[in-house]
């Protein structure tokens, strides 16, 4: 085993990438479910929630903020910890990854360059309509796809959107899993009786059958723009991917699996930070293992050895993951860096 790595079903693909050429993806979007109180930590105030992916990619992109003053972060009793988007800023400055950002539904705009997929941003899911027009988002993305295919050996795919793995929680449930208790959070204390009742308000808004539902419709009512989004990438890619992340992504595996149910699961996996696979608060295994035979590979980038407060807020349940930070380390690893060497980047970027 790779330090600083540990894997979680078949190895067998990650064998197949080591020292190939990947590229990576950062899909962003904002839903108004990340407006309800208490029901989400990514960013520093309710208000400023929906300027957080436009700031996580203006991060990664320009190393410095255009569309607000105040820097994507998580915040509970005056302590914080950075976004993690520094952990994949890091990594793509370390390892010099080509990188595309798609802007699948965000309600600001970055001030960098990116491919639209969609413009509108997602709603509140409790009124039962979260999403216009998802078809499109997922085939407008497959499109994308196609043609990143052409270019590089596999694509690594990350997201931000805060209030994701509440949108995430809806379109499990709607297509039939049992997600309650088990998604993950941007906070130590997980809202999952909030999460739960704002799923169910929109089920019973939006009247569509629980496991028995289109998954479009699903995410038309509970879901949120990246979903289909992240999707399309996958479903129109001709290479393997990495998708980045935990509980967002498992909504993702779950939404391709009923849109495409002989869909090949071996030649995807998932790559996400140990914050999310030892999080007790949640059981991202367990979702995982209802959908399909899906490798999970953990990177623990050990930052209790960084000397550095934020990130050692990390050990504490802030954040967890986003913004691909998980699959990024991974990819970084794939490319032989060690994971000393990429904690050691990530931060030299955060204290910059």
């Amino acid at each position: 085993m790779v330090n600083g790595l540990k894997s979680y079903g078949s190895t067998e693909l990650l064998n197949e990438l080591k020292g190939k050429n990947p590229f990576f993806i950062c899909v962003i979007a904002t839903t108004a479910t990340a407006q309800i109180p208490n029901i989400t930590g990514a960013g520093a105030t309710p208000e400023l929630m929906e300027y957080t992916p436009a700031g996580d990619v203006e991060l990664i992109v320009r190393g410095e903020l255009l569309c607000c003053d105040i820097p994507p972060q998580t915040i509970i009793n005056g302590a914080s910890a950075p976004t993690p988007a520094m952990i994949t800023k890091a990594v793509l400055e370390l390892t010099n990854i080509p990188y595309l950002i798609v802007n699948a539904g965000s309600k600001i705009k970055p001030d960098v360059p990116y491919l639209l997929v969609n413009d509108v941003a997602g709603g509140n899911i409790k009124t039962g309509k979260a999403v216009e027009n998802p078809e499109k988002i997922f085939e407008d993305s497959k499109l994308i796809a196609k043609e990143l295919s052409k270019t590089r050996d596999y694509l690594v795919i990350g997201e931000s959107i805060p209030a994701g793995t509440t949108t995430a929680l809806g379109v499990l449930t709607a297509l039939g899993y049992d997600a309650d208790f088990k998604v993950s959070g941007s906070t130590p204390e997980n809202p999952h009786n909030l999460k739960k009742q704002t799923v169910l308000e929109g089920i019973a808004n939006s009247k569509i059958a629980i496991g028995n539902v289109d998954p479009f419709k699903s995410v038309e009512a509970v879901g949120d723009p990246m979903i289909p989004s992240v999707a399309g990438l996958v479903i129109g890619s001709d290479i393997p991917v990495i998708l980045a992340g935990g509980t967002q992504m498992a909504a993702v595996c779950s939404f391709i699996k009923a849109v495409e149910p002989d869909f090949d699961f071996s030649k995807i996996c998932l790559g996400t930070t140990t914050f999310v696979a030892s999080d007790e608060s949640a059981d991202l295994f367990n979702i995982v293992s209802q959908i399909n035979d899906i490798a999970i590979h953990v990177i623990d980038p050990a930052f209790e050895k960084s000397g550095h407060v934020g990130l050692k807020n990390y050990l504490k349940g802030f954040v967890k993951e986003g913004v691909g930070a998980g699959g990024a380390m991974l990819t970084g690893l794939l490319l032989g860096y060690s994971i000393d060497e990429i904690r050691e980047k990530i931060v030299e970027v955060c204290e910059k």
